[in-house]
């Protein structure tokens, strides 16, 4: 294809309606007919990323191959596209804000009055353009967080107006929005989205197609309706019912001829409907499976839906895979303890330990590692669940009172976990961190080994800790063995007990490349070894 063609997602009514799993669902319905797609994510946020976000404000940080902690929704896109994901994916309104000053500061504008048109939004258009030009992509689908009427959305929409004049029929606008149900009537309401339609149309924005979000199936009048009102032809107007799983979406959004009119409405062959095997072959796997797989994710965000959003569905699709339906039990780390560990472990056919920072929670991690180490339930530490694993080992095997992790116990007599020598000098809160995709040497003869079936990989981070090496002969004499290892500095990324069914702690997090076709191999079998005794 020529030229890069351009979609905007954009939202009314109320957050939250799905943009970002309608975005992944058309980018893989593109990319299903041969197309090269990419996805990003316009946050109008003036933080610069959601790292230093607590996950009450923003739910899981993402983090990129290059190091960028970016939005959840990032996650979504890498499931459903199985392609990775940089720095480029993800813009919010303080990194435009931050990279415009900068321009200014070194005399880039020559002097002149710098203001939100043309300089700000010039940089979102330049920041739109960046995935098609460099690196050559067929489809840049474009999701603008928040709601039309947003103030903090205002410039975006306008780049999105001045982008469809700029491109033309290269340039198409999605508006998603939500057909609520009044009981009391017992009927749908479209003036919400006809607001909302009427919204985006004061701002010079004509959206070419409609998807309406809805609990049920609309019927054909309701979409007349809404498709004369809103100056969009009937067959551009798409509905989103609520399905049983996001992966099901795809398959719908399919059904309605949605990626068939993106095609029309940019001019390329329409051809013959992918048959898409390998998404629907995942479909049936989980629709037939019938017994369930018991995991407890352990951890201190648990009342939060989308803090460990990454974990769960990496879970679930290692769950299908290995034929079970799974279910998932948050267990609050605040509220456990070694006196009240078996009564809410037991059950339990496996636990993970979450990752995360802070002190609050540690110790009822603690307790859980204990109990699964020693009535050998298979136990999977993530980040900060690793470190802790090396924690409660340290004090209950190695027979090290007090050791400690310096982010929780600055003063601990036995430092098992310590910041990184180059860090302890950094202020920075966002650049104290170990981000991105690093190599990580696995040993030969290792369980971890085996799982991978390679002796080198490639996994993503986002830690400032580090286990301690001065301790490692005495972890491996007791019995904890070091498995894992960054071949340029040396630390230790992975930690296993082999002589337990199965018991690995990793420092990287597994969960930022599992896909839809191509899932982490440490959850598929991590999934296996809690239904095979």
């Amino acid at each position: 294809m020529a030229k890069t063609k351009y979609i905007f997602v954009t939202g009314g009514v109320v957050s939250s309606l799905g943009k970002g799993i309608v975005s992944a669902s058309l980018g893989k319905l593109l990319q299903a007919r041969g197309y090269k797609v990419t996805i990003q994510k316009f946050d109008p946020y003036i933080n610069v990323d959601p790292g230093t976000l607590n996950p009450y404000e923003h739910g899981e940080c993402f983090v990129t191959v290059d190091g960028r902690e970016t939005d959840l929704d990032l996650g979504h896109y890498e499931r459903f596209l199985n392609v990775p994901t940089t720095s480029s994916n993800n813009i919010t309104t303080g990194r435009i804000y931050q990279n415009v000053i900068e321009k200014e500061r070194r005399g880039d504008f020559l002097g002149k009055t710098v203001q939100v048109i043309p300089h700000i939004t010039d940089e979102i258009k330049r920041n739109v353009k960046l995935l098609g030009t460099k690196e050559k992509y067929d489809f840049v689908i474009t999701e603008i967080g928040g709601t039309v009427g947003d103030i903090e959305s205002l410039p975006f929409i306008e780049s999105v107006r001045q982008l469809k004049w700029e491109l033309g029929h290269d340039c198409i606008c999605i508006h998603l929005t939500y057909v609520p149900f009044i009981r009391a009537a017992k009927e749908y309401k479209t003036k919400p989205t006809q607001h909302s339609v009427k919204s985006l149309q004061e701002l010079g924005v004509q959206p070419d197609i409609l998807v309406l979000r809805t609990e049920k199936e609309l019927n054909a009048s309701i979409l007349q309706k809404v498709a004369l009102f809103c100056n969009v032809t009937k067959e551009a107007v798409i509905q989103s019912v609520d399905m049983p799983t996001i992966y099901e979406v795809p398959l719908m959004l399919q059904r309605q001829n949605m990626d068939k009119i993106i095609l029309e409405k940019v001019g390329q062959p329409v051809g013959e409907t992918p048959e898409m095997k390998e998404w629907k072959d995942f479909l049936y796997l989980k629709e037939n499976a019938v017994e369930e797989v018991k995991i407890a994710l352990v951890g201190k965000y648990i009342e939060l839906q989308d803090a460990y959003k990454s974990i769960e569905e990496s879970l679930l699709i290692a769950s299908i895979y290995n034929g079970r339906k799974l279910n998932l039990n948050f267990v609050h780390s605040e509220k456990l303890n070694s006196a009240n560990a078996e009564k809410q472990l037991k059950q339990m056919d496996g636990v993970v330990i979450a990752p995360g920072f802070g002190q609050r929670g540690i110790e009822g991690k603690f307790a859980a590692i204990r109990y699964a180490r020693e009535n050998d339930i298979p136990c999977f530490g993530i980040c900060l669940g690793m470190q802790c694993m090396v924690i409660e080992f340290a004090r209950n095997v190695l027979g090290l009172e007090g050791a400690n992790s310096t982010e929780i116990e600055p003063d601990s007599p036995f430092k098992v976990i310590d910041i990184m020598e180059e860090q302890k000098n950094i202020t920075n809160m966002g650049g104290t961190m170990r981000l991105g995709t690093y190599d990580c040497v696995l040993k030969k003869g290792s369980r971890i080994h085996a799982i991978y079936g390679r002796h080198q990989i490639q996994e993503r981070h986002r830690h400032r800790y580090e286990f301690n090496n001065e301790y490692k002969q005495q972890y491996e004499d007791a019995g904890m063995k070091c498995v894992g290892e960054n071949p340029e500095t040396n630390l230790i990324e992975a930690v296993e007990i082999p002589t337990l069914r199965w018991y690995v702690g990793v420092q990287y997090h597994p969960e930022y490349n599992s896909t839809v076709v191509s899932p982490n191999p440490l959850f598929v079998s991590f999934i296996k070894s809690t239904i095979t005794q």
